[in-house]
């Protein structure tokens, strides 16, 4: 029975219980429960002589078999050395299905579960905590010192060191969640690739604000009709403590500023003129894909989007409880404009 706090997890990762054989990953950082899960995969097979098998399973891969994980932990390989399991908890794969596997012992495999941010009293976070072969992992928002130790440990890999005041900018720039934030500091290696040190400048030009980042792919999906992917986008940022309502906000201004270009565009002038009269400017990374929703949009669904946008700001103040569901809902319907596609004529005036 082990609970491993937030700040704990490092040290206890680095050494884990070999008698434990179930393992939970949960929290906000979805991109750190996904990272640690990984690395304790592949430390728990490499321990095996020789390698055990590192095997996935979700929700789809028990559609048709729903036994499916139950036969893989409780079978003994008969080539190769313990198989290591990774989970990812959902609609089937539930405290529900796992209550026997974790709590009947002898598991022939060793099982790590990938969780959302889950409460102290949820079944799934109880079960791994409360059981004597078991420990539950949390996993939240990196601190200036594990923000700190991650880039070191990038640039290390790559050979580069970073002067002080620019890895103090570039630890202020992180934290929104592991996966962004270490994305964030190989890209940064990778062009700095070749220096001796990495300057301030540097992280100036390649390095965005990470939660800014999260947020502004969030319309872009939308408006790309990228309904799955900017739900996805949508529940990371809720699970890593933020508000819907600042998704709703981010929304109105991204097609607010669509709708203007787009009206600019219909009166004849160019993209380039049109997106030179936004305030904040556009950034330049951000060009291609705003021109690709003007030419997706016409004025007529963006008026119709901003009517949804705004309906739904509305209801999400006055029902609190239901603010994500709403959100979410929000994403789909604009999605579903979006592919709707441009109209020929729309497409000759961009």
């Amino acid at each position: 029975m082990v609970a491993v706090k937030a700040h704990q997890a490092q040290s206890f990762l680095k050494s884990p219980d070999p008698r434990i054989n179930a393992f939970l990953f949960f929290g906000s950082d979805a991109g750190l429960v996904s990272e640690r899960a990984q690395l304790l995969a592949k430390a728990i097979a490499a321990r095996e002589t020789p390698a055990g098998e590192i095997l996935r399973f979700d929700d789809t891969d028990l559609e048709t078999d729903s036994d499916r994980l139950a036969i893989e932990l409780g079978t003994m390989p008969m080539f190769g050395g313990r198989k290591v399991i990774r989970a990812i908890a959902g609609r089937r794969l539930n405290a529900a299905m796992l209550k026997p596997l974790v709590l009947g012992g002898g598991l022939a495999a060793t099982l790590i579960v990938e969780g959302g941010n889950l409460k102290p009293d949820e079944a799934l976070r109880a079960l791994f905590e409360k059981s004597a072969e078991a420990a539950a992992i949390a996993c939240y928002a990196d601190e200036a010192a594990d923000l700190d130790d991650l880039v070191r440990q990038v640039l290390r890999a790559h050979k580069l060191e970073i002067a002080a005041d620019a890895r103090d900018l570039l630890v202020s720039r992180l934290g929104a969640d592991r996966a962004l934030s270490r994305n964030e500091v190989e890209k940064l290696a990778l062009f700095a690739a070749g220096k001796q040190l990495i300057d301030i400048e540097d992280v100036e030009t390649v390095v965005g604000d990470v939660a800014e980042m999260a947020l502004d792919r969030i319309p872009t999906a939308a408006a790309m009709g990228h309904g799955t992917s900017a739900v996805i986008e949508c529940d990371r940022w809720v699970s890593s403590g933020e508000s819907p309502q600042a998704v709703i906000i981010a929304l109105q201004r991204h097609f607010q500023r669509l709708h203007r270009v787009r009206a600019i565009l219909d009166q004849g002038r160019s993209l380039d003129d049109a997106v030179k009269l936004l305030r904040p400017p556009l950034h330049f990374k951000s060009k291609q894909a705003f021109g690709t929703q003007c030419r997706i949009w016409t004025l007529d669904r963006l008026t119709r989007a901003l009517s949804g946008i705004a309906t739904a700001a509305k209801a999400a103040r006055l029902s609190p409880s239901l603010e994500t569901a709403l959100t979410e809902r929000l994403l789909l319907d604009l999605a579903r404009l979006a592919s709707a596609g441009p109209t020929s004529a729309a497409t000759r005036r961009s």
